[in-house]
């Protein structure tokens, strides 16, 4: 039997173990009182213990042939899922407790080995033998593990792994950056972003101070923290959601990842304070966070930024930056509708330098390919959001009003000059222009007492072109079942297709996923 057999053997039995362990937690035969979900016991000192959770399974299939692999991919299924996620509560005096686990598996589908074999022609199988691409997608992790407690009257304390989540924005992020979040299993089709957020270890305190309506809220980040969970993680071994055309190119043969550089060292301290309240029928806040990069930079070996690399070609790195935000909502009568707006200043936002092909120095006389160095930019991002609930219920037959949201998100760079040549993304470096609008909307139907629940979601680059349609449908099956299924579409007015030449005219962000259509099943079973 091969390591990789023995290795995805006993990763089964894990899961399959998790199982059995949530199952036995379900019908525990201890005294309970069954609620909407999960299972909450009492015992003779009027403590009490909670536990829910879900097992889920995803399936998503290519809707078009992907232009790396020598196969037609069309209909192939890129990834065959399975989720067991434990949520655990528990109320002792003045003590509340929090844990949550999840573990993730995978099926190495057959679309998934095509990729793999890949790394072997374009030279990128590690040591003469590539990673397991399977290593991009089977997790156990502790997802949240605090405990919470009052001090006075007006103070909460919260110690441990927890999740905060500021600002107004869900699909684009300007102040939600406290956490990176895992992108490595799933780019770009719809979930809920505690899914994909990135816990800490922190200690947060809330402050109510009821007299200005309002409540502050600090944390601080010691260093706990692993290397991996630092900064927002991309699939750049070759996987699925890698950018065009650098599906099945390990990146990682010829990269390091540097948690420790002088810029950015995840040991270091990192905090925020917030400060929400409400002013007449206004909510808003104001916030500082001191935060790393959420998207990797090249420190590269061509042109080294303040320590020499020891990747082949570079390094990954996530300097550290200072946010400053302002949020505002509230309801407008003329409009019938909520309107939220947020704007967060970024102190020193970091940017690879170089576009265009590696190899020779570009017009620019810099390294192509985000492999010139180093540039830091102040950034403004900018959210306006929109939502409505607008009556169908004549003309589609819904069962009630459907709520839809429009939202335009726009990140500005600050005495932009075309001349500093900055790039995109590491290994992808079309230039970044000064504007980076998107405009999305989104809308949900609801039939069947809200048994039945279409959506329709898009969204269009406004600077580069591109954009992406989303339609989805979730199905509630009785009390504990939940069925989603969405398609997700993609179009661009260019996309690359050599390795480190990503400097097409017009490819941007959705030349990412030009050819990255899916269709998405997932299937969630409540306990």
């Amino acid at each position: 039997m091969t390591t990789n057999a023995i290795k995805n053997g006993v990763n089964r039995r894990r899961l399959i173990g998790l199982a059995v362990s949530l199952a036995v937690a379900q019908w525990s035969p201890l005294g309970h009182a069954e609620g909407d979900s999960g299972t909450t016991a009492t015992d003779d000192f009027g403590n009490t213990f909670h536990v829910g959770g879900y097992l889920r399974g995803w399936a998503s299939f290519n809707l078009r042939d992907q232009p790396e692999t020598p196969q037609n991919d069309k209909g192939k299924a890129s990834m065959i899922r399975a989720s067991a996620l434990v949520d655990m509560d528990a109320n002792t005096g003045a003590v509340k407790w929090k844990a949550v686990a999840r573990a993730d598996q995978e099926v190495k589908t057959d679309y998934l080995k095509d990729l793999e074999k890949l790394r072997t022609t374009n030279g990128t199988a590690v040591g003469g033998q590539s990673h397991d691409i399977m290593d991009n997608y089977n997790n156990a992790s502790v997802r949240e593990l605090w405990a919470e407690f009052k001090a006075g009257d007006r103070t909460t304390v919260r110690l441990g792994r927890q999740q905060i989540v500021w600002g107004e924005s869900d699909f684009f992020h300007a102040m939600d950056v406290v956490h990176g979040y895992d992108l490595s299993w799933r780019l770009f089709f719809e979930g809920e972003n505690e899914e994909w957020r990135k816990p800490l270890w922190l200690a947060s305190a809330k402050i109510d101070v009821p007299e200005a309506k309002g409540q502050l809220h600090v944390y601080v980040r010691p260093g706990l923290d692993s290397c991996k969970d630092i900064g927002n993680t991309y699939d750049i071994r070759g996987g699925r959601w890698f950018t065009q055309p650098y599906k099945g190119y390990d990146l990682t043969a010829v990269t390091d990842t540097d948690c420790k550089h002088p810029d950015g060292n995840y040991k270091d301290t990192t905090g925020g304070i917030r400060w929400s309240g409400e002013y007449d029928s206004l909510n808003y806040s104001f916030a500082y966070i001191k935060t790393f990069a959420a998207d990797p930079i090249a420190n590269s070996a061509f042109v080294p930024y303040k320590k020499a690399p020891t990747g082949a070609f570079f390094d990954i790195i996530h300097p550290e930056i200072d946010v400053y935000g302002v949020t505002l909502s509230g309801y407008s009568a003329p409009l019938d509708s909520v309107l939220s707006a947020e704007v967060a200043f970024t102190k020193d936002q970091p940017y690879n330098i170089g576009t265009g092909a590696f190899g020779a120095p570009n017009v620019a006389g810099h390294v192509g390919d985000g492999l010139g160095g180093v540039m830091k930019k102040d950034t403004l991002t900018f959210m306006f959001r929109a939502d409505k609930n607008l009556n169908f219920q004549d003309w589609l037959g819904t069962s009630r009003p459907s709520f839809s949201s429009v939202q335009l998100f726009d990140t500005m760079i600050l005495k932009y000059k075309e001349s500093d040549d900055l790039a995109r993304f590491f290994a992808y470096a079309s230039p970044v222009k000064k504007h980076s609008a998107i405009l999305t909307a989104f809308t949900v139907l609801n039939y069947r007492s809200d048994t039945i629940n279409p959506s329709f979601a898009i969204g269009a680059d406004l600077n580069n072109g591109g954009g992406f349609f989303i339609p989805a449908v979730d199905f509630v099956l009785g009390d504990s079942w939940r069925l989603k299924v969405e398609a997700d579409m993609f179009w661009a007015t260019a996309q690359s297709t050599k390795l480190f030449d990503t400097n097409t005219p017009g490819t941007q962000l959705f030349g990412w996923f030009q050819h990255d259509d899916q269709l998405v099943f997932r299937l969630t079973r409540q306990f």
